[in-house]
C-alpha cells in the first residue's frame, strides 16, 4: 500500500468517475448520462454529503470529471498547480472526520458543498498524496489503443498498463493474432 485507505478510495472513485466516459466505459455509452445513473454511481461508492439529483448538479459532476481525465497524466510540476488551483477556488479547509463507520479520515470540504466541488477537492486532495510520495507516474491513461481510459497502479512493480483486464485480453489477442497472420504469412511465401 502507497497511500492511506481514503487516498485509495479516493482514487479508486476517481478513476471509475474519469472511466465512466464512452469511449472507456465497460457498455461504450457515457455511464452518468442522467441525474438517476450519477446518483446509482455516488451512492456506489458510498461517496458522502448532498446530492441534488438535478441536471445542474450532472451537468457540474461531468465537467470535473474532464478536468480530471485531462490533469490525470501531467507531469508533476503541473499536478502541483492543477491541485493548487482546485483547493484554491474550491475553497478547501481540510479536517478530520470519521462517519458511516469509517475510521479517521480528511475530508476538505463541507457535506453540503455541490457535489461538483467536493468530488474536485477529494480528487485534489488525494493527488497530494501521489505527488508527495513521488508516484505521479502511477497515474496513466490505458495502454490499449482503442481505450480512453484511465487507471491508477498500485501493483507492486509498477506494470500495471491496462484500465480493465477487458482491455488487456482485447490487446493480447490482437497481439497474438498478428503475430499468428504473420508467422502464417511467412511459412506461405
Amino acid at each position: 500500500m502507497f497511500f492511506a485507505p481514503d487516498t485509495d478510495e479516493a482514487l479508486a472513485f476517481d478513476v471509475a468517475l474519469m472511466n465512466t466516459v464512452a469511449g472507456a466505459s465497460p457498455s461504450g455509452r457515457d455511464e452518468i448520462a442522467d441525474p438517476g445513473q450519477l446518483a446509482g454511481f455516488v451512492d456506489r461508492f458510498r461517496f458522502s454529503g448532498r446530492v441534488d439529483g438535478d441536471a445542474a448538479e450532472l451537468d457540474a459532476v461531468r465537467s470535473v470529471r474532464t478536468l480530471l481525465r485531462s490533469a490525470w497524466t501531467l507531469p508533476p510540476d503541473e499536478m502541483v498547480t492543477f491541485v493548487n488551483d482546485v483547493l484554491a477556488t474550491r475553497d478547501a479547509r481540510p479536517r478530520l472526520t470519521r462517519h458511516d463507520g469509517t475510521d479517521w479520515h480528511l475530508h476538505a470540504t463541507s457535506a453540503d458543498t455541490a457535489l461538483a466541488d467536493r468530488i474536485a477537492v477529494e480528487a485534489a486532495m488525494a493527488l497530494v498524496d501521489v505527488v508527495r510520495s513521488g508516484r505521479t507516474r502511477r497515474l496513466r491513461a490505458c495502454a490499449a489503443t482503442d481505450c480512453d481510459g484511465r487507471l491508477v497502479d498500485l501493483s507492486k512493480n509498477g506494470s500495471r498498463r491496462f484500465c480493465s483486464v477487458r482491455c488487456s485480453n482485447r490487446t493480447n489477442t490482437a497481439a497474438h493474432r498478428a503475430r499468428k497472420a504473420t508467422r502464417a504469412a511467412g511459412t506461405e511465401g
